[in-house]
C-alpha cells in the first residue's frame, strides 16, 4: 500500500472518528427533549398530558383526584394545596387551586415540576391550565392562589390495566428557578420602562 493511500484511509479514519463524536454529542444534547417528549406522549413515570379543552364526551366512573404539595429547601416559599382532593367523573373538569406565599424578604422565581400516581395513569391524566406551565415570580411576603383546570380522559374506562384505579394522586415540587436572576432583571427593566412611558 503507497503512502498516499494510507493517509487517505487515516484520513477517512478521523473524519468517521469525529464525525462519531459529534453525533454522541449531538444526541446527549438532544436527549433531554426527546425523553420529555416520550414521557409527555406515553405518560411514562406519571407525566401528565396537555390538553386545550375538556373532552365532549363523560363516563359515569368516577375517580378521587389527591392534591400534594412540597417546596425544594432552595426556595423560601410555603406552599400547600386549598383542598385535599376532589371527586370527579371521566371526562368531567376539575379545578383546584394551590396557594404559594414568599417568606422572603426579596423576590424569588419558582418552577414546578409535577407527575401524577399511579404512573400508569399519567396517560389519561389532562391539564388546561395550570401555574406549572410557566415561572412564577412572587414579590416579598406575597401569596397567590393558583389555579389547575383538569380532567381525566374517559378512554381511562376502556383500559382493563387502569380497572383497579380510583385514586390519582397529583404532586408538585416548586423550585428555585435555575434563571432567577435573569428573570427578575427583565421584570425590572419591565417596570422601569413603563413607568418611563407612562410619565
Amino acid at each position: 500500500m503507497s503512502d498516499h493511500e494510507l493517509r487517505r484511509k487515516n484520513r477517512l479514519f478521523l473524519a468517521g472518528l469525529f464525525g462519531l463524536v459529534f453525533g454522541m454529542v449531538g444526541l446527549a444534547y438532544a436527549s433531554v427533549p426527546l425523553y420529555a417528549l416520550f414521557c409527555q406522549v406515553t405518560g411514562f413515570g406519571g407525566t401528565t398530558q396537555r390538553a386545550d379543552a375538556a373532552p365532549a364526551r363523560q363516563v359515569d366512573r368516577v375517580v378521587k383526584v389527591r392534591f400534594n404539595a412540597d417546596v425544594n429547601q432552595s426556595l423560601p416559599w410555603s406552599f400547600r394545596p386549598e383542598q385535599r382532593e376532589l371527586t370527579v367523573k371521566l371526562g368531567e373538569m376539575g379545578l383546584a387551586a394551590y396557594q404559594a406565599a414568599n417568606r422572603a424578604d426579596r423576590p424569588t422565581v419558582g418552577t414546578a415540576l409535577y407527575n401524577v400516581t399511579p404512573d400508569k395513569a399519567g396517560k389519561y391524566f389532562n391539564k388546561i391550565e395550570c401555574f406549572c406551565f410557566t415561572e412564577q415570580v412572587l414579590e416579598p411576603g406575597r401569596s397567590v392562589d393558583m389555579p389547575v383546570a383538569f380532567f381525566v380522559d374517559p378512554s381511562m374506562a376502556d383500559d382493563p390495566a387502569m380497572e383497579d384505579v380510583t385514586t390519582i394522586t397529583l404532586s408538585y415540587t416548586f423550585f428555585r428557578a435555575k434563571d432567577e436572576t435573569q428573570v427578575l432583571a427583565q421584570q425590572a427593566a419591565g417596570a422601569r420602562s413603563n413607568g418611563t412611558a407612562a410619565n
